[in-house]
C-alpha cells in the first residue's frame, strides 16, 4: 500500500469496538535491503481477563526488522485499542499480535514482549519472536535464549 493509499493516517475514524486486526495497514519500506530496528512500546496497553473481565494492564513492546512493508503507527495504535473490550489471556494476545502482524508484514525479524501490571500478587510477562531465513531465524533462536523475561 502506498502513503497516499493509508485510510487512518489524518483521517477521523472509529476507534474499534472489539478485536479487529482489519484496522491494521502498512506501507512501503524505502530501505528494503537495509537492516534496522522498528520498535513500538506501548505502555499503557489494555486487555480483559477472559474469565473475570477486569481489565489488565501491559507495557507491549513490539519490536522488527522489516522486509517490504512497515507498520503504520496509528493503524496500529487502533488495532492496540481494538484489545480494550476483548478478552483473552496474556499468553494469547501476545501471541495473536505476533500473529497479525507476521501476516500483514512478513519482517525479517519480529518479537512482541508483554510486561503485565500484577494481579493477585504475580505478573505474567509473555515473549514470542521468530524470523524468516536462516539469519534471522539464528537471531530469533539467539534472543529467544538470552529472554530472561526483564527488558
Amino acid at each position: 500500500m502506498s502513503r497516499r493509499e493509508l485510510k487512518a493516517l489524518g483521517n477521523s475514524v472509529v476507534i474499534p469496538s472489539g478485536y479487529d486486526p482489519s484496522v491494521l495497514e502498512a506501507f512501503e519500506n524505502r530501505h528494503p535491503g537495509r537492516d534496522y530496528w522498528v520498535t513500538f512500546t506501548a505502555p499503557e496497553f489494555t486487555t480483559l481477563c477472559p474469565k473475570t473481565g477486569q481489565p489488565d494492564f501491559a507495557t507491549l513492546t513490539i519490536r522488527y526488522i522489516p522486509s517490504r512493508l512497515l507498520v503504520e503507527s496509528k493503524s496500529l495504535k487502533l488495532y492496540l485499542f481494538s484489545f480494550r473490550n476483548h478478552g483473552d489471556f496474556h499468553e494469547d494476545v501476545v501471541n495473536v499480535i505476533y500473529d497479525d502482524i507476521f501476516r500483514l508484514l512478513k519482517p525479517k525479524y519480529l518479537e512482541v514482549f508483554g510486561k503485565f501490571a500484577a494481579r493477585g500478587g504475580i505478573t505474567i510477562d509473555p515473549f514470542v519472536n521468530g524470523g524468516t531465513g536462516a539469519k534471522y531465524r539464528r537471531l530469533a533462536e539467539s534472543r529467544f535464549s538470552a529472554w530472561n523475561g526483564v527488558r
